[in-house]
């Protein structure tokens, strides 16, 4: 199963391209990675990220940025995660941190979302600064 996520985005009325214009990989993250650090204590009951960061109730987020969902080895997805075909870019994250229930059906993801367009860009900002490895990634 393929999931049109850019159709969705549009489909649930975001407006993340006024805070990422063109977000690809290797697009500029824009957000505060201290504010991000405060509002990813949210997180911490299912993610990990930094050096020895490991998969738990969900997986390490460590170099999510700009890689394919379902892609931390070792970690169980649901099929909708590992056959969706997103690539998790300033955009798609953005969408799917805001509803992770709405941008991806049959996700495993619980949590019900960062309603904050700011607190969004904050996690967002916060995560890119940690490679593969869990190391301070190359700004």
């Amino acid at each position: 199963m393929h999931i049109d996520w850019k159709a969705r985005v549009g489909a649930i009325g975001l407006g993340v391209m006024m805070l990422a214009p063109g977000a690809a990989a290797g697009q500029e993250v824009s957000g505060d990675p201290a504010a991000g650090e405060q509002v990813f204590t949210r997180c911490m009951a299912c993610h990990r990220v930094g050096p020895g960061a490991v998969n738990t109730v969900g997986p390490a987020l460590n170099g999510v940025v700009n890689q394919p969902a379902g892609s931390v080895e070792g970690f169980n997805y649901s099929d909708a995660m590992k056959n969706s075909g997103v690539t998790w870019d300033v955009e798609a994250l953005m969408a799917f941190l805001e509803a992770p229930q709405q941008f991806l059906p049959g996700t495993r993801m619980a949590f019900p979302g960062l309603p904050e367009e700011a607190d969004r860009a904050n996690v967002i900002a916060y995560l890119a600064q940690f490679d593969e490895e869990g190391n301070p990634a190359a700004q």
